[in-house]
């Protein structure tokens, strides 16, 4: 799933600077299951909070990490790529089929996905110096999907989620944590209303969902399809500044 083009241009001077001054490629994978960019802090301060990217099915860790020149400056960004190789550049959690008309997943792929991207997190503190109780999820359609399915079965292991144009998975119910172990998971959704791939009724299910847990998304809808606009980062960037100390 593509970010909308428009938005890739504006972003590409900004990108650029970025890796050259600012992120590193986790290539050996030595300590990390996951290869991953990383933006360093801006401002340098002795715990910084975390937030990783969560790319979309066919994507990579290129995409999401368009965002890291104007995410806040005192966050590691850290943008992880999929487990599972489609194409040249392209990833994916887990496979998925719309033949149907309906999303049907893999869900032993998407499992081990979701406890690769929590053992993700703890490794990736031998790398990656960050405040433990400051990790925030930040996810893409597939990425946002699996933002959901870690957040809410280990909320231990982050703070928030931002769950963009994405769904909460019916397998997942099962195994999510209590509520009070979730009491204090802060949630971001957003979503277009003319989404063609994961439709808008995904988002208010979800954010009904939660809701009977006990927790309260903050949800923000557009007049969009499936993609990221402006207003969409900006909301969600204003929502991080937010949550985070």
């Amino acid at each position: 799933m593509s970010l909308k083009k428009s938005f890739w241009i504006a972003f590409a001077v900004l990108i650029t600077l970025s890796i050259f001054s600012f992120t590193i490629m986790n290539s050996t994978k030595e300590k990390t299951k996951l290869h991953y960019l990383i933006r360093e802090p801006k401002i340098k301060t002795a715990n910084p909070p975390l937030v990783i990217l969560l790319h979309g099915v066919g994507g990579n860790e290129q995409n999401l990490f368009s965002f890291a020149p104007e995410l806040p400056d005192n966050f590691v960004v850290v943008s992880a790529r999929g487990p599972l190789t489609f194409g040249a550049n392209s990833y994916a959690w887990f496979q998925v089929d719309f033949s149907t008309g309906k999303p049907q997943i893999n869900a032993e792929q998407a499992e081990n996905s979701r406890l690769m991207l929590i053992d993700f997190i703890n490794d990736l503190k031998s790398e990656v110096h960050f405040n433990s109780e400051e990790v925030y999820l930040m996810g893409f359609s597939q990425g946002g999907i699996m933002s959901y399915s870690v957040a809410l079965t280990a909320p231990e292991k982050v703070k928030g989620i931002a769950v963009m144009s994405g769904r909460l998975l019916p397998e997942i119910k099962p195994f999510m944590a209590d509520e009070k172990r979730l009491e204090k998971l802060k949630i971001f959704i957003s979503h277009g209303k003319q989404d063609a791939v994961l439709n808008y009724q995904y988002a208010i299910d979800a954010s009904d969902f939660l809701k009977t847990k006990n927790l309260h998304p903050d949800f923000h809808s557009y007049k969009e399809g499936h993609t990221v606009n402006r207003q969409m980062f900006d909301d969600v960037n204003l929502w991080l500044k937010n949550n985070s100390l």
